[in-house]
């Protein structure tokens, strides 16, 4: 990552900052380009307890090349990430490497297209080389349309795109110098009507990524942003005081949430920005450990930086923080992250207001807070919108006393706000209603910003803000109330957020003791409290692996609560993590249900499921093997020993081998009664070309030899997937053994371990 983040590669000096400080992202191969809704704060939690061996990594320059056992050949890239996680640097970075002769050779042009700038000439009509000489004036001599220069298309930013960008309605069009909307161009330049052989890189944050069908994707990235080591490289880098590093290193580490946003690499600038302000010096005020001190001490520094360099003053702070927290708020309504000069005017801001502005306060408008340079506007990133916002709101009722969350809302109130409490608790409300989480961070924000510590921090930015007081408790305890009443996990995550920014830990406090003693059976637990469970998981270090006894012992006979209970309550604790064990737990088909809606979603990265010494049944069975049937599924190890699987539930299993959507590479049936009919519909399913199972355990099965003649078939047919078959402990005929002794040597069969 390099210091002007958003500034370009053009800018004198960047490819310098850009090579000495860049660290090299994070960017997966994914599986698809399909929405996801969750508020990116909680997406960025999910992805700092992701397994780094979950997927495959590629560096940035080698997006185009197929990895070692592909052959398809990769003409579109779709790059998905949030934002501020890098997926424009890692453009600037590729485009850098290609024109300073170090990667991508083959490649004779490249065309950096970003929407913003597309957006602008959504009403042009002209042909693909009329767009591209606008942009690159210096191609009209060139003929781009033949396929004598190898091309590559790079369209940036595919979620601010305003574009009517609709490919079911889209007409063919495969003439370079015919002229039609710049939509239908970049339509046609993606599907491969319009040069066939370019290449094709968008880049998207998740929420947009399904505009462009898969069908037209040949590989979907995913921009990750930093590992844990890989935030300690870029302060490292970035510092020159080693010392100064480590201390930044340890208090940023000593917040849960702060170091979870320097994922982000954008937040490690920020971070950067005001603890190498504060720490250089022999600062005596508090150092920020939330995220709302965070944002504010930046916003305070940032608008110093013009009397620091004493620039004549045209624009009071306070009116243009008001102004710009007025279109971050309307924008942030509307789902917007980009807007335009009307959106500005709306909110009062001239463009030579901004203007002048930008001249005194370079770095807030045109960088940090972000206005871009030509007529789009946005901020660097959504969470500075959303502390904008959320001050906003906050100033116009202590200042104004209007309630402008009741006027720009959808959901209009009988009752306007009358104390900050009732503001607090509106708030809570209308992020509780939100679908995909966007007023989250904006809750956290507004409630943090109400506290005394960080009163006097807006005191010494806006003179006309004076003290308020509330009842923290009263909004406390209202947010402990609807933890008890809301079931959605990413809600109450971000509640418990919300305890923190308030300064109370009373329920996380409680459960990190129980947690720490290995005892949750001393007392019962109220539905807050296993609320607060879940959250401490699901935000800790360790959640790679989920044991559920250590939930069920004791918890039982006391609370009268069934493992299956318990297990549902600990649901996004089971999604979250790659190994489950439930094993001997008493689970019954009713816990499956749980596990089938766990294997569904997906956030899931559950990758290996226990399911040993539970009554499942063919009920239950039947529904894990629905769920193995899901496309979200990821499941590659299932164990259900002695679960009481008869015929019934194998055939289901059976299914879920055979489609397509399996991942499963080892199935573990040891106790289970199955006879011959089982065998032999499990057997048919290793036949199927779409079957991946690896290794195949079916000891003391009650095989048979009928049995035993219908594995050996399968594995003649389809040899090359199954690799271990453990028939140990069932009681084979003569003859079945004669025909697995010939496996054994057969040379043309590549099973590496058979033991029966």
């Amino acid at each position: 990552m390099f210091e002007c983040l958003y500034e370009g590669t053009a800018k004198q000096g960047t490819p310098t900052l850009l090579n000495e400080i860049y660290t090299e992202l994070y960017i997966t191969e994914s599986d698809s380009g399909e929405i996801n809704n969750e508020h990116e704060v909680r997406q960025i939690e999910a992805q700092s307890r992701r397994a780094a061996t979950e997927d495959t990594p590629i560096k940035c320059r080698d997006i185009f090349r197929a990895l070692p056992g592909q052959d398809k050949a990769i003409r579109t890239v779709l790059t998905k990430g949030v934002a501020g996680i890098g997926k424009t640097v890692s453009v600037q970075k590729f485009i850098l490497d290609w024109a300073e002769g170090k990667e991508n050779q083959d490649v004779q042009l490249i065309f950096p297209l970003p929407f913003r700038e597309l957006n602008l000439m959504k009403d042009e009509k002209l042909s693909l080389l009329d767009l591209l000489h606008v942009f690159f004036p210096e191609t009209k001599e060139m003929k781009i349309s033949s396929d004598e220069y190898k091309v590559l298309f790079i369209f940036d930013g595919l979620d601010e795109c305003r574009l009517p960008i609709n490919f079911d309605s889209s007409e063919t069009l495969q003439d370079a110098t015919k002229e039609t909307s710049v939509h239908m161009l970049l339509m046609n330049l993606i599907v491969g009507n319009l040069l066939p052989s370019a290449l094709i890189w968008i880049t998207s944050r998740p929420a947009a990524a399904d505009l462009i069908p898969s069908e037209c994707v040949h590989r979907v990235t995913e921009v990750r942003g930093f590992s844990d080591p890989q935030k300690e490289e870029y302060f490292r880098k970035r510092i020159s005081d080693q010392s100064l590093t480590e201390r930044i290193i340890s208090h940023l580490k000593s917040s849960r949430s702060l170091f979870i946003m320097c994922h982000i690499p954008v937040f490690c600038w920020i971070s950067v920005a005001v603890l190498e302000k504060m720490m250089r010096k022999s600062w005596k005020g508090k150092i920020p450990k939330t995220l709302t001190e965070m944002y504010t001490h930046f916003l305070i520094i940032q608008t110093n930086i013009k009397h620091e360099k004493d620039y004549e003053k045209k624009v009071k702070d306070e009116d243009m923080i008001l102004k710009l927290g007025k279109l971050a708020f309307q924008q942030l309504v509307k789902g917007n992250l980009i807007f335009y000069e009307q959106d500005l005017n709306e909110c009062g801001i001239e463009l030579t207001e901004a203007s002048v502005y930008s001249g005194l306060c370079t770095q807030i408008f045109r960088e940090e807070l972000g206005l871009y340079q030509g007529k789009v506007f946005c901020f660097v990133h959504l969470s500075l919108q959303e502390h904008l916002a959320a001050l906003y709101v906050l100033l116009s009722f202590l200042l104004d006393k209007r309630d402008v969350l009741n006027e720009n809302l959808s959901s209009k109130h009988a009752h306007e706000c009358r104390t900050i409490s009732d503001l607090h608790q509106r708030a809570v409300d209308e992020a509780l209603q939100s679908k995909n989480g966007h007023m989250d961070l904006f809750l956290r924000f507004l409630l943090g910003l109400s506290l005394e510590s960080n009163q006097m921090l807006l005191k010494g930015l806006l003179i006309d803000v004076r003290n308020f007081s509330y009842s923290k408790k009263k909004i406390a305890s209202y947010i402990k109330t609807e933890i008890t009443a809301n079931p959605s996990p990413e809600k109450y995550i971000n509640l418990f957020h919300c305890l923190n920014e308030l300064g109370d830990h009373s329920l996380v406090s409680e459960i990190q003791n129980y947690l720490r003693s290995g005892d949750l059976s001393s007392t019962r637990l109220s539905s807050s409290q296993w609320s607060a469970v879940v959250f401490v998981l699901l935000t800790s270090q360790q959640s790679d692996k989920f044991d559920l006894s250590k939930y069920v012992s004791g918890q039982y006979n006391e609370n009268h609560m069934s493992p299956n209970d318990i297990l549902l309550k600990l649901l996004p604790v089971v999604e979250a993590s790659r190994s489950a064990q439930v094993s001997n737990c008493g689970i019954t088909a009713e816990g499956c249900a749980a596990l089938y809606s766990a294997l569904r979603t997906n956030s899931s990265h559950l990758r290996e499921l226990d399911l040993t010494l539970n009554s499942l049944g063919d009920a239950g069975l039947t529904l894990i093997s629905e769920g193995l049937k899901d496309p979200c599924c990821r499941l590659e190890k299932l164990m259900l020993r002695y679960c009481d699987i008869t015929a019934e539930g194998c055939a289901a299993l059976a299914s879920a081998l055979k489609s397509n959507s399996s991942h499963l590479r080892e199935l573990n049936l040891t106790g289970n009664k199955l006879g011959h009919i089982s065998v032999k519909l499990l057997s048919d399913a290793l036949k199927h070309p779409h079957c991946r199972l690896e290794i195949l355990k079916l000891r003391d099965c009650g095989v048979t030899a009928e049995g035993c003649a219908a594995l050996t078939s399968a594995l003649r047919s389809n040899p090359s997937h199954l690799r271990e078959l453990d028939l140990f402990g069932n009681k084979l005929r003569q003859s079945s053994v004669k025909l697995l002794a010939a496996l054994k040597v057969d040379p043309h069969y590549k099973l590496e371990m058979l033991l029966y």
